[in-house]
Order: structure tokens, then sequence, then C-alpha cells
């Protein structure tokens, strides 16, 4: 079933990015938390869409992977919020494949991820459109990829978001140029980040905090070089790094991470979630932090 995202009568469309929840890793108590905070956040911001950004599970300690992903979707499904799901390097770990954890969640029906092109690495690779608040044009855009797990032992550290990735996505930002006439305002989501955070935080024009080394992939495949190129993406936003909540400015793109939601995982932050805002018509968004006693970090107003 198709769910039409669609920007409010007053222009605004509204993200909640919930981020490494760690479910399943035998403590019910720390899972019970993370589910009931999750729940209280979108009570408070009401969001239009949910999109969780990767490691929903804990890893090799899931017994029931597929139960764990269902319990997690649950939440936005008894809320009547439409969500999106992309995979970290966590979430197939244990004895399900990405593919059978987003079929495990298929019968939500408010669930409108998608496995995304099978021709090319990932799975989890796919574009959302939000609709005019007048009518039924696009008006916003948001890409969402498969940032992978570990890369070969040859190289090390994490995976990169491979180049058929980025070529799927310069296509996809090609098509919907064509169709709307000028490149729609658009965000990025993927788990893992890219290099580029690196230089984000370094550029002076972060704000948030940094409290552990971003841990990107050890190879750069050009995603952040194609989306300034293409000129349609404002935004990036991550996860990963549960010590990390910044936002930083480099050529024209904010790139973002998440605030962690779990409390199975490590990490010392408050935990929380990252709220977008989209502005109609404007190549800007709001964004800003909810955190697990209701109080909200503002660290930049609008972007």
């Amino acid at each position: 079933m198709s769910i039409p995202l669609k920007f409010r009568p007053d222009g605004t469309f509204t993200i909640v990015q919930f981020t490494d929840l760690h479910v399943g890793g035998g403590k019910d108590e720390e899972d019970s938390c993370t589910l009931a905070l999750t729940e209280r956040i979108i009570e408070a911001e009401q969001p239009d869409l949910i999109v969780y950004s990767g490691d929903m599970l804990y890893g090799k300690e899931v017994e029931q992977p597929i139960a764990a992903l269902r319990r997690i979707a649950a939440v936005p499904e008894r809320r009547q919020v439409p969500f999106a799901v992309i995979f970290g390097n966590h979430d197939a770990e244990s004895s399900a494949t990405r593919e059978q954890l987003l079929e495990g969640i298929s019968a939500y029906r408010l669930s409108i991820s998608q496995s995304g092109p099978m021709d090319i690495h990932g799975v989890g690779n796919y574009s959302l459109t939000v609709k005019s608040s007048a009518d039924s044009s696009d008006a916003a855009l948001l890409y969402l990829f498969d940032s992978g797990d570990m890369a070969p032992a040859s190289v090390g550290g994490y995976a990169w978001i491979h180049p058929d990735q980025v070529d799927w996505y310069r296509r996809e930002s090609l098509r919907y140029h064509q169709q709307n006439g000028s490149p729609l305002p658009s965000l990025a989501f993927f788990h893992i980040p890219i290099p580029e955070y690196k230089e984000a935080w370094e550029s002076g024009q972060a704000s948030g905090i940094r409290h552990e080394a971003v841990c990107c992939p050890r190879l750069n495949s050009g995603l952040f070089t194609a989306m300034a190129e293409k000129g349609d993406v404002m935004g990036a936003f991550a996860g990963h790094d549960h010590d990390n909540d910044y936002v930083g400015a480099l050529h024209g793109i904010r790139l973002g991470y998440g605030r962690v939601t779990g409390y199975g995982g490590y990490g010392t932050l408050q935990r929380g979630a990252r709220i977008i805002r989209l502005l109609e018509g404007q190549h800007r968004f709001q964004t800003w932090i909810r955190l697990d006693d209701g109080s909200v970090a503002r660290y930049e107003h609008s972007v």
C-alpha cells in the first residue's frame, strides 16, 4: 500500500529520525525504555514521517531479530505515523538477512520502506517524494541509502556507499529534476557517516556535540561530490556514532548526526531523537533534538 507524504497546510513537513535503538540485546528493561521513549517523542512532535536510520537491532546477540524489529515497528503503526527504515552495520548480524528483516515489517500498513533496485549494492536504496500542500505535485524529496556494514578485510573498517549506489542517486536526481523543471529540495539518510563529516566538523560552521572520532569508511566513493554537483540535497543525516550529534556545513550542504535513541548501546549522551522540519518551497530546513526528559536542544534553529 502506498502512503502519500504531503506538506501540511501550514507548509511544514516534520521528520523524526530515530537511530541506533539497539533493541534485542537481552535486557528487556532497556528495550522497554527505548520503545517508550520513541512513543513519547512521537507524541511530543506529532511527525509526518519517522526515519529509522539503522542499527535498530543490537547485533549478534538478538535471538529473534524479526520479532524485535516488529516490536519497534509496532510503535509508529500504533501511533498512525508512516515510517521508513534503512539498515545499519548491526541489523543483519544475527539470523535474519536484510531482505528477511524488510519482509518482516512489510505487513505493517504504515511502513513505506522499500528494498530498492536489485542490481546495485544494498537493500533499502530508495527515494520518497513529499507532495505539495496544495496539489499532487512533488515539493521535496528524500533519499535513503544502505551504507552496508563492514569493508573487506583488505581495506578494513566500515563499508562505503558503492559507486553503483551513487550512480543510482544521480539518475534519481536527474529524473526528478526533469519531471519538475528544477532540483527538488532534498534530504539524504544513511547509517554510516561519509568521510566529509570530518571536514564538516573542522569547517568551523558546526554546532552540537562531537565526543568521538567520526567512524566513516576508509574509502571515499564520491557520494558527497555527486550531491554537491546535482544541487538538490541540502542536508544529510547519519547515525552510527553514538557520542556525536553535531551538524556541520560543507559546500552548501549540512552534514548532521541524529541523536542516539537506544539505551542498549554504548555512549554517554542523553538519549533522544533528531527532528527535521522541511519548509515548503524553500531550500532550507529547521532541526533540533528532543531529549528523553522532554526538553529540546536547539543548537541551530534553521539551516
